[in-house]
């Protein structure tokens, strides 16, 4: 959201383990925007699952036409025990909006040959960015979408 502030110095970390992933979003923000995982579309051939082991956040899932407009967005709170699955094609990532790590266990681990980033990159983000205002947790759309959906939570 704002490339020019200063963010954090280490945002998260991935350990991969078997076919499984454990992400480890640190908490802080960068600017107004709360720390968050690199965002990318799926296209591994199944369906992945979330399993929040620790910590607060929120999972960013969108869906995108072929020219790389959101066409649907979701919230996920996330908490411990909290399990999700996410299916192929959609873009994904985690936000940490806790004081602690936010720690994920994915399952099964989706290899580099299926995360396309470039329209997320394209963008700067997601059609939403996850920030604080007055204290809160808030939404605010990205400028480079031109008709972000209607935020739906699950």
């Amino acid at each position: 959201m704002e490339p020019k502030a200063k963010g954090i110095e280490e945002p998260y970390f991935v350990i991969k383990v078997d076919e499984q992933s454990i992400f480890v979003i640190s908490p802080g923000q960068n600017g107004l925007e709360y720390n968050k995982s690199e965002g990318f579309a799926s296209s591994y051939p199944g369906v992945q699952n979330f399993h929040c082991l620790y910590g607060q956040g929120i999972l960013l899932l969108q869906r995108n036409d072929e020219k790389g407009e959101s066409k649907e967005f979701k919230v996920v709170t996330l908490n411990p025990g909290k399990q999700i699955t996410i299916p192929s094609g959609w873009v994904s990532a985690l936000a940490n909006i806790g004081k602690s790590f936010l720690v994920i266990l994915a399952s099964p681990d989706v290899e580099e040959e299926y995360q396309d980033r470039s329209q997320v990159k394209e963008k700067k983000g997601l059609a939403y960015y996850v920030v604080e205002r007055k204290g809160e947790v808030a939404f605010e759309q990205n400028p480079n979408y031109s008709h972000p959906p209607q935020i739906t939570t699950e």
